[in-house]
């Protein structure tokens, strides 16, 4: 199978969504670039912004501002037919919990070919067989069986596949292990591992879990509604937005009182300092005149 990966590429995205009568605001100026192919673990608190992500990449909801393009689709700009042809055929969701994405009284072959049906009603025939799609999880053995007759992780990996039935360029993964002992869980990562290598599938998916998010070779995460660090290789790194903002570590913003003044400096080797330079007792920076 031939490499279908997307590009995902987001700049100064916004969305903001009413609640209650009230703007809220759930992404903040986001710039993300992941190449195609690539394997991303997307972290973050709850309410964060990572489901808001993860809709707008699927084309479910549209940004507020800012660009946001699934590899030459420009999703702000596309109509809805555009939409309902990129979700039937070239992005593949797989929501949180095995069952939500499952047809219960359908044998897995059949959970496939369900999932085929909207992109063969848009043109799309040159599709994969239900049993090849189930062979790529390692599900061929029991593509006739009932729901009932699987284990849970054989159940987690055929919700994998019905997001992979169009064998997708992009596909959006939400906590697809977070119910699972660390036998199945490692059976689905094997299996996101191996879909990802062996089609070229780019794949985002979400999770709370740090073994899973170790285990990804690149991390993203988001708090409270902007990038606020990456992983790479194990280790976190912050990140400058290209308004010049950055977010410190939940660690060190507990030493850090929210509207501490912090002096920035650029040292000689390429190092930046940031020293915290609290207010004086007559409540003024420090340096400044009486």
């Amino acid at each position: 199978m031939t490499a279908r990966g997307l590009s995902v590429s987001a700049h100064g995205l916004v969305h903001i969504y009413r609640l209650e009568g009230n703007d809220v605001v759930a992404l903040t100026s986001v710039d993300l670039e992941v190449p195609a192919g690539q394997l991303v673990g997307l972290l973050g608190p709850s309410g964060s912004g990572k489901s808001t992500l993860i809709t707008l990449l699927a084309g479910v909801q549209r940004p507020s501002a800012g660009r946001l393009r699934v590899g030459e689709h420009d999703l702000a700009a596309m109509e809805e037919p555009e939409l309902d042809r990129l979700r039937a055929i070239e992005v593949g969701a797989v929501l949180q919990g095995a069952a939500r994405n499952l047809l219960s009284y359908a044998s897995p072959a059949q959970n496939v070919a369900f999932a085929q049906k909207a992109a063969r009603r848009l043109g799309a025939w040159e599709l994969p067989r239900p049993v090849e799609v189930l062979d790529l999880l390692s599900l061929a053995d029991c593509a006739h069986h009932r729901l009932a007759e699987l284990t849970p992780g054989q159940l987690q990996r055929l919700a994998v596949a019905v997001g992979m039935a169009t064998l997708p360029g992009l596909l959006l993964a939400d906590e697809p292990t977070s119910q699972l002992d660390h036998r199945y869980r490692d059976e689905v990562l094997q299996a996101i591992n191996s879909i990802n290598r062996s089609v070229g599938t780019t794949v985002i998916t979400v999770t709370h879990d740090p073994e899973v998010a170790a285990r990804m070779p690149r991390t993203i995460t988001i708090r409270d509604g902007r990038i606020g660090a990456e992983g790479h290789g194990g280790e976190d790194f912050a990140v400058l937005g290209r308004d010049g903002s950055l977010q410190l570590p939940p660690d060190i913003r507990e030493q850090i009182a929210p509207g501490t003044l912090l002096r920035v400096q650029l040292n000689p080797d390429g190092t930046v300092l940031l020293d915290p330079r609290g207010p004086d007792t007559a409540g003024r920076p420090p340096g400044a005149r009486p």
